[in-house]
Protein backbone atom coordinates (compact mmCIF):
# COMPACT_ATOMS: atom_id res chain seq x y z
CA UNK A 1 0.00 0.00 0.00
CA UNK A 2 1.40 3.38 -0.94
CA UNK A 3 0.54 6.62 0.71
CA UNK A 4 0.55 10.16 -0.43
CA UNK A 5 2.58 12.59 1.58
CA UNK A 6 0.46 15.49 2.70
CA UNK A 7 2.15 18.83 2.73
CA UNK A 8 0.82 21.70 4.72
CA UNK A 9 2.09 25.20 4.78
CA UNK A 10 2.24 27.13 8.01
CA UNK A 11 0.06 30.24 7.85
CA UNK A 12 2.08 33.46 8.08
CA UNK A 13 -0.58 36.14 8.21
CA UNK A 14 -1.38 39.03 5.94
CA UNK A 15 1.52 41.32 5.07
CA UNK A 16 2.40 44.55 6.84
CA UNK A 17 1.22 47.49 4.73
CA UNK A 18 -1.96 45.75 3.58
CA UNK A 19 -5.48 46.82 4.41
CA UNK A 20 -6.76 44.83 7.39
CA UNK A 21 -9.77 42.71 6.43
CA UNK A 22 -12.94 44.04 8.01
CA UNK A 23 -14.96 41.71 10.18
CA UNK A 24 -18.28 41.53 11.97
CA UNK A 25 -17.92 39.38 15.10
CA UNK A 26 -19.87 38.98 18.34
CA UNK A 27 -18.08 39.70 21.60
CA UNK A 28 -18.39 37.82 24.87
CA UNK A 29 -21.52 39.87 25.68
CA UNK A 30 -23.21 39.23 22.32
CA UNK A 31 -22.49 42.72 20.95
CA UNK A 32 -21.38 43.08 17.34
CA UNK A 33 -17.88 44.47 16.84
CA UNK A 34 -16.70 45.69 13.43
CA UNK A 35 -13.15 46.72 12.70
CA UNK A 36 -14.42 49.42 10.33
CA UNK A 37 -16.25 51.09 13.24
CA UNK A 38 -12.88 51.94 14.77
CA UNK A 39 -11.39 53.55 11.64
CA UNK A 40 -10.90 57.26 11.26
CA UNK A 41 -11.95 59.39 8.34
CA UNK A 42 -15.22 59.73 6.48
CA UNK A 43 -15.62 55.98 5.84
CA UNK A 44 -14.80 55.02 9.42
CA UNK A 45 -17.29 54.55 12.18
CA UNK A 46 -15.76 57.02 14.59
CA UNK A 47 -17.72 59.87 16.16
CA UNK A 48 -17.14 62.21 13.24
CA UNK A 49 -13.94 63.82 14.46
CA UNK A 50 -11.90 61.80 11.93
CA UNK A 51 -9.55 60.40 14.55
CA UNK A 52 -10.51 56.74 14.88
CA UNK A 53 -8.46 54.33 16.99
CA UNK A 54 -5.48 52.08 16.46
CA UNK A 55 -6.31 48.41 17.02
CA UNK A 56 -4.25 45.65 18.57
CA UNK A 57 -5.88 42.53 17.14
CA UNK A 58 -4.78 39.40 19.01
CA UNK A 59 -5.77 35.96 17.75
CA UNK A 60 -5.36 33.06 20.17
CA UNK A 61 -6.19 29.37 19.77
CA UNK A 62 -8.55 28.54 22.66
CA UNK A 63 -9.90 29.91 25.92
CA UNK A 64 -8.95 28.10 29.13
CA UNK A 65 -5.60 26.83 27.81
CA UNK A 66 -2.35 27.59 29.60
CA UNK A 67 -0.43 29.73 27.11
CA UNK A 68 -3.55 31.59 25.93
CA UNK A 69 -4.64 32.37 29.47
CA UNK A 70 -1.14 33.59 30.32
CA UNK A 71 -0.99 35.87 27.28
CA UNK A 72 -4.41 37.36 27.99
CA UNK A 73 -3.50 37.88 31.67
CA UNK A 74 -0.41 39.82 30.53
CA UNK A 75 -2.62 42.04 28.36
CA UNK A 76 -5.11 42.47 31.23
CA UNK A 77 -2.29 43.50 33.56
CA UNK A 78 -1.10 46.19 31.11
CA UNK A 79 -4.58 47.19 29.90
CA UNK A 80 -4.11 51.01 29.91
CA UNK A 81 -1.47 50.60 27.19
CA UNK A 82 -3.98 48.75 24.98
CA UNK A 83 -7.38 50.26 25.77
CA UNK A 84 -7.44 54.05 25.80
CA UNK A 85 -8.62 57.00 23.71
CA UNK A 86 -6.10 56.12 20.99
CA UNK A 87 -6.09 52.30 21.01
CA UNK A 88 -8.51 49.38 21.24
CA UNK A 89 -7.50 45.82 22.09
CA UNK A 90 -9.55 43.05 20.48
CA UNK A 91 -8.87 39.36 21.19
CA UNK A 92 -10.26 36.70 18.82
CA UNK A 93 -10.64 32.93 19.11
CA UNK A 94 -12.83 30.29 17.49
CA UNK A 95 -14.59 29.65 20.81
CA UNK A 96 -18.33 30.36 21.15
CA UNK A 97 -19.51 33.61 22.76
CA UNK A 98 -20.81 31.57 25.69
CA UNK A 99 -17.38 30.06 26.35
CA UNK A 100 -15.79 33.49 26.01
CA UNK A 101 -18.25 35.05 28.46
CA UNK A 102 -17.38 32.50 31.16
CA UNK A 103 -13.65 32.76 30.36
CA UNK A 104 -13.70 36.58 30.64
CA UNK A 105 -15.61 36.50 33.92
CA UNK A 106 -13.41 33.81 35.44
CA UNK A 107 -10.14 35.46 34.38
CA UNK A 108 -11.11 39.11 34.95
CA UNK A 109 -10.71 40.08 31.27
CA UNK A 110 -12.33 43.46 30.67
CA UNK A 111 -11.64 43.85 26.98
CA UNK A 112 -13.66 42.41 24.09
CA UNK A 113 -13.17 38.71 23.41
CA UNK A 114 -14.52 38.11 19.91
CA UNK A 115 -15.93 34.83 18.66
CA UNK A 116 -14.79 33.56 15.25
CA UNK A 117 -16.96 30.50 15.85
CA UNK A 118 -19.30 30.67 12.86
CA UNK A 119 -18.63 30.55 10.03
CA UNK A 120 -15.85 28.68 11.79
CA UNK A 121 -12.55 30.54 11.51
CA UNK A 122 -13.67 32.88 8.73
CA UNK A 123 -11.90 35.93 10.19
CA UNK A 124 -8.79 33.91 11.12
CA UNK A 125 -8.65 32.70 7.51
CA UNK A 126 -9.03 36.27 6.22
CA UNK A 127 -5.96 37.20 8.27
CA UNK A 128 -4.05 34.17 6.97
CA UNK A 129 -3.55 32.47 10.33
CA UNK A 130 -6.13 29.68 10.52
CA UNK A 131 -4.66 26.23 11.21
CA UNK A 132 -6.88 23.91 9.15
CA UNK A 133 -5.57 20.78 10.87
CA UNK A 134 -6.24 22.00 14.40
CA UNK A 135 -9.35 24.03 13.59
CA UNK A 136 -8.18 27.20 15.32
CA UNK A 137 -6.19 30.38 14.85
CA UNK A 138 -2.46 30.50 15.40
CA UNK A 139 -1.07 33.13 17.76
CA UNK A 140 -1.28 36.09 15.41
CA UNK A 141 -1.13 39.73 16.45
CA UNK A 142 -1.77 42.64 14.11
CA UNK A 143 -1.29 46.29 15.01
CA UNK A 144 -3.65 48.22 12.76
CA UNK A 145 -3.54 51.98 12.37
CA UNK A 146 -6.50 54.37 12.42
CA UNK A 147 -6.95 54.02 8.66
CA UNK A 148 -7.14 50.22 8.82
CA UNK A 149 -3.63 49.46 7.56
CA UNK A 150 -1.59 46.69 9.18
CA UNK A 151 1.56 48.37 10.53
CA UNK A 152 3.10 45.46 12.47
CA UNK A 153 2.41 41.77 12.92
CA UNK A 154 3.75 38.59 14.42
CA UNK A 155 2.52 35.02 13.97
CA UNK A 156 3.64 32.30 16.36
CA UNK A 157 2.84 28.62 16.41
CA UNK A 158 0.38 27.16 18.89
CA UNK A 159 2.84 26.51 21.75
CA UNK A 160 4.82 29.75 21.40
CA UNK A 161 3.79 32.76 23.49
CA UNK A 162 4.25 36.27 22.11
CA UNK A 163 6.28 39.12 23.58
CA UNK A 164 3.95 41.81 24.93
CA UNK A 165 6.72 44.44 24.85
CA UNK A 166 6.80 44.15 21.05
CA UNK A 167 3.13 45.28 20.86
CA UNK A 168 3.95 48.33 22.97
CA UNK A 169 6.88 49.24 20.70
CA UNK A 170 4.73 48.80 17.60
CA UNK A 171 2.04 51.09 19.02
CA UNK A 172 4.60 53.71 20.00
CA UNK A 173 5.87 53.77 16.40
CA UNK A 174 2.44 54.80 15.02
Amino acid sequence: MTGTARTTSTPKGIPVGSQAPDFDLKDNHGRTVRLSDLRGGPEGGDDGDGDGRNVVLVFYPFAFTGVCTGELHALRDELPAFVNDDTQLLAVSTDSIHTLRIFAEQEGLEFPLLSDFWPHGETSRAYGIFDEEKGCALRGTFVIDKRGVVRWSVVNGLPDARDLDEYVKALAAL
